[in-house]
């Protein structure tokens, strides 16, 4: 779309109220609907981010990214291996009905324990609970939670899993919890309209939330609606004509724009998606060493970053994003076409390859700028769009066979700890590994570093992982970049959280 394609679209959506809107309603202008309101059954932010306002955690985080109780009134660690949850007395879920440590076993048994999902299905989300073991109510208010091994990130990741009611699904079923809410959090489910919208109403009985992260109580608006706007032009039209609230990724070229209105202005925090080029080593041209270092050196990311990313990211030489535990600083994979050249010409190709770069749509524009780098140095790239679900199956095969070149993507670190990035993405035969890297000594390192409890060590088992990938290079790595928000300056209460979650419990309506 043309830049006066896309004012004219902005005009004519700024003519139009999204919604009817009540006094104390917050509008957020969000890309994607949710996939399921499930908490158990999806492995995407967006859903997250929905279900979240829906339902709460046994421990969750603030907007720095500090783990604090929620559901929890305290955590216990008896021994490396085993945890204890002391309950809140007093949570309610949305019908009324008072929520026990039975509903957290049951909770976390649906998502660890192989076919609990019911008609046996396992849980997509399983993986980020590790080694858990067993589950178990050693009285009314306390649940031990036993892992297989020691596993310190184990209270990084509970917020990723909120609790849901026995009851209730007995009654529904898991396909009834996909479209039907009875969690325990701040507001809930009024109206689902698939594709358009979501909206939520403050629930009345609501226990307050996490005691450190102040204010305790019920939410400050009466409805929260999750407008879906997928495109960006009308996402900021929306948000410049006071129809919305907050808007999720405003595109660098607009913030200038929103700056300006006076009733608007921009919100940032540091993001924790890694993006990188995957290079299939199952094929025949990005097997050999030579050809990877040559893709990387001819990317100029200083480049990119500063004109198509307006600045908004950090680079990256290894999969870790700066802001991660054990992150550090690793050799340059400087820009140099010319040593590209030559190593394309080592490698046996003199004249140049021909080469496909799978890409999502929403990434077609960088994409096309890292392909017209690449072709310069004789790394000739094609761009192909695809659709997100159609790619994922192409190139997260698990260990079986893949096609392909080069697929431009990315992986999300919402913990911050490198477990649930670094593992999946290259640990052989894993399920984000995309390149079909396979390498024994990192898999050793990886493995070791789940389970060390030695901060220190744990931090340098890492370094010394993301030294070997920064040498093999099973990817390009590319950057982290900001996640950027428009807000309205009637909005009070909120700030951005680095785990891309829109936590609307404080947020207010001025």
């Amino acid at each position: 779309m043309t830049t006066l394609q896309r004012l004219m679209t902005a005009t004519a959506l700024a003519l139009c109220p999204v919604l009817p809107a009540q006094a104390a309603d917050l509008i957020v202008g969000f890309t994607l609907d949710a996939d399921t309101l499930d908490p158990a059954n999806h492995r995407k932010r967006e859903t997250e981010t929905v279900i979240r306002n829906l339902y709460d955690g046994l421990l969750t985080r603030d907007a720095n990214m500090v783990v604090v109780p929620e559901i929890a009134e305290s955590m216990t660690q008896v021994s490396p291996t085993v945890y204890d949850f002391k309950i809140r007395s007093g949570i309610k879920f949305h019908d009324g009905t008072e929520m026990t440590a039975e509903d957290v076993k049951f909770t976390l048994d649906r998502v660890t324990v192989e076919g609990a999902m019911g008609d046996g299905q396992t849980s997509p989300r399983q993986s980020l609970m590790g080694p858990v073991a067993s589950v178990e109510v050693l009285d009314g208010t306390t649940v031990r939670i036993n892992l297989k091994e020691p596993w310190p990130i184990l209270p990084a990741m509970l917020p990723n899993q909120q609790i849901v009611s026995k009851a209730f699904i007995e009654r529904v079923g898991t396909a009834g919890l996909a479209t039907q809410v009875n969690g325990t959090g701040p507001f809930k489910l009024a109206e689902w309209r698939k594709g358009d919208a979501i909206i939520m109403e403050r629930f009345e009985d609501y226990y307050g939330g996490a005691t450190d992260i102040p204010p305790v109580g019920k939410a400050c608006v009466d409805r929260v609606i999750f407008k879906i706007i997928p495109e960006s032009a009308s996402r900021v039209a929306a948000l410049l004509a006071g129809d919305v609230h907050i808007i999720n990724e405003l595109p660098t070229f607009s913030i200038a724009q929103v700056k300006a209105t006076g009733t608007t202005d921009v919100m940032t925090v540091n993001g924790t998606r890694s993006f990188f080029i995957a290079m299939n080593m199952e094929g025949e041209i990005f097997d050999d060493p030579k050809v990877r270092q040559a893709a990387a050196h001819a990317i100029d990311r200083d480049l990119i970053i500063d004109r198509i990313l307006d600045g908004n990211a950090a680079r990256i030489d290894g999969i870790l994003s700066p802001d991660a535990f054990g992150a550090s600083d690793l050799p340059d994979i400087a820009y140099d076409p010319e040593k590209a050249r030559a190593l394309l010409a080592e490698a046996g190709f003199p004249d140049g390859i021909d080469i496909t770069m799978d890409a999502e749509s929403a990434f077609k524009d960088t994409a096309e700028a890292v392909a017209s780098l690449l072709t310069k140095v004789g790394i000739r790239t094609t761009v192909a769009v695809g659709e997100s679900a159609q790619l994922t199956e192409k190139w997260r095969t698990a260990g079986k066979p893949k096609s392909g070149d080069m697929y431009f993507t990315s992986w999300g670190n919402g913990s911050l700890d490198p477990f649930d990035i670094f593992t999946p993405t290259h640990r052989s035969n894993d399920r984000g590994n995309s390149a079909g890297y396979a390498n024994p000594a990192l898999d050793a390192l990886l493995d070791a570093a789940a389970v060390e409890l030695d901060v220190d060590k744990r931090a340098g088992l890492y370094r010394e992982a993301e030294l070997i990938i920064n040498a093999d290079l099973p990817y390009v790595y590319l950057w982290v970049p900001q996640d950027i928000y428009g807000v309205s300056k009637r909005l009070s209460g909120w700030q951005p959280s680095a785990d891309s979650r829109i936590n609307l419990h404080d947020a207010c309506v001025n």
